[in-house]
């Protein structure tokens, strides 16, 4: 799409709407209708039109799941396959998503608005490679032989957790549902997962790719709905092991309290997050506004890890912002199908209206509207690319998680100056620094509270690197082999060497 004289959207290619197969319950093997019949409506954020209806799953319908998922793990052959069976399994999968590839990102696209040529070549592709990972790690879980200081011998085992709770975010539907379900597998566990409301069409394709890859019923359990209630009823559950959540803050507090007050069910979070962007006066300059853009305004800046808080330095600033008005203009707001597009719609009309009420923050608090502020053409949900200056600390579009494409710069004179203010947050996901100075980058990088500091790029996410926050971000890592490690147990074994009691 582009902007025409009179401000409305005119489209380069005709809406694509792929076919929809799967919108019942997934439970033991089978697409099921919820307990009370209730269905929800699933929304196109490039309209606001409704996409089709999808089974309500409540707290009986999560009841059923758990069933499924507690038999197949006391009884069924999963946790107790040969590692290299589940290896196959998996790999299987993996091949699967990409056969189907174009069909999960028009899911994505139509659902949750992200762009498909993005959800084509780089979230669909990274899904499967996720599985492969963890396939490849699901004959090489070993324990340890430890050596006593008594008259002992012992080893570890370490054995898959039991059943899981997924609990997934709309942001990104299929890396995050690969992120979870790949590890939880491999380790032997059995799942219920609960897809974000907004997005829960590709989570139920991949339930059906499940089954036909070969794991068996009751392993793998798609319940969609909302997340007062499904979702609770997952995490208050007294027969589910452990939850693993992505999403806001405010929701992780109430999962950790029921954990806490059902059976202490493990727990791991990967919260909010309001990521700052350090840009030094001797940074490449190119680079650091496209960094600076890309961190802000990726995925319509509906991503965790957004670095929405620019500090540059002194020297560069007012070049900088110049350099950064120049670029936004030819940011192309439009149709995910579209392939020129580079910020498709905001996923819902309540995040949209959301992300709108922090623009009016930023303008009554006193901060410079550089560019953007308002709403992208007549239909749907598509907001401008945003940027403030002369933003202060204390302003709230400094402080609050936006989660929309929003960027604020801020102006900083010396290092220690910018470590304390880009630390005085109560997020701490992750943070970019932009700098030739090798001294500088490692000083900062050790100084920042963050889960994961990116020097000289952005969003450097990989299958071997492990992703989680510090303070209210979260706790607990996806990737890498921490993000098997969170769905075993270790038990450490010990017998006597020789025949001498045990005292």
């Amino acid at each position: 799409m582009s902007i025409e004289s009179n401000g409305k959207l005119t489209h380069k290619k005709m809406k694509f709407v792929p076919e929809i197969k799967f919108t019942k319950l997934f439970i033991n093997g089978q697409f099921v209708d919820s307990i009370s019949g209730k269905t929800f409506e699933t929304i196109d954020p490039r309209t606001g039109d409704v996409i089709t209806e999808v089974a309500q799953g409540i707290k009986e319908d999560v009841d059923l799941a758990v069933e499924a998922a507690r038999d197949a793990f006391d009884n069924g052959p999963w946790p107790r396959l040969p590692g290299t069976q589940r290896r196959s399994i998996l790999m299987k999968l993996a091949d699967l998503i990409d056969e189907n590839a174009e069909e999960l990102a028009a899911l994505d696209a139509i659902d949750g608005g992200k762009l498909f040529h993005d959800g084509k070549n780089i979230d669909i592709p990274s899904a499967a490679e996720t599985f492969r990972y963890y396939a490849g790690a699901a004959d090489k879980i070993h324990g340890d032989t430890l050596k006593m200081s008594r008259e002992f011998q012992a080893y570890t085992l370490r054995e898959p957790i039991g059943v899981v709770g997924h609990i997934t975010p709309w942001n990104f539907p299929s890396m995050m549902f690969a992120m979870k379900v790949g590890p939880a597998l491999a380790a032997g566990c059995t799942m219920i997962v609960k897809p974000a409301e907004q997005t829960p069409l590709s989570a139920l394709y991949y339930a059906h790719l499940t089954k036909l890859a070969g794991i068996p019923d009751g392993v793998v359990n798609v319940v969609t709905g909302y997340g007062p209630i499904a979702g609770a009823a997952i995490s208050s559950h007294m027969d589910i092991d452990k939850v693993s959540f992505t999403g806001s803050t405010e929701v992780g507090r109430l999962i950790m309290k029921d954990a806490a007050v059902s059976n202490l069910k493990q727990v791991s979070l990967e919260l909010g997050g309001k990521s700052p962007i350090i840009i030094f006066d001797d940074a490449d300059f190119d680079k650091a506004v496209d960094l600076a853009l890309i961190g802000s305004l990726y995925n319509k800046g509906e991503i965790c890890v957004a670095g929405s808080r620019v500090f540059v330095q002194e020297g560069i600033y007012d070049k900088f912002v110049k350099k950064l008005e120049e670029k936004v203009r030819s940011w192309v707001v439009g149709d995910p199908f579209d392939a020129d597009s580079q910020q498709g719609p905001q996923v819902e009309k309540k995040q949209f209206e959301k992300i709108l009420s922090y623009i009016e923050h930023g303008k009554r608090e006193g901060a410079t509207l550089l560019a953007g502020g308002k709403r992208f053409g007549e239909k749907g949900y598509y907001i401008e690319p945003t940027i403030f200056t002369d933003v202060k600390d204390d302003m709230i579009i400094a402080k609050e998680e936006i989660f929309g494409p929003v960027m604020s710069v801020l102006k900083f004179k010396t290092m220690d100056e910018v470590i304390r203010r880009a630390n005085a947050t109560k997020y701490g996901l992750a943070a970019g620094v932009i700098t030739e100075n090798l001294n500088i980058a490692n000083t900062v990088s050790r100084s920042i509270r963050a889960g994961a500091i990116w020097i000289n790029c952005y969003f450097a996410f990989d299958r071997d690197s492990p992703y989680g926050g510090y303070k209210m971000s979260g706790f607990g890592r996806d990737m890498g082999m921490d993000g098997l490690d969170k769905y075993l147990h270790v038990k450490s074994v010990a017998t006597p060497i020789y025949n001498t009691p045990w005292l």
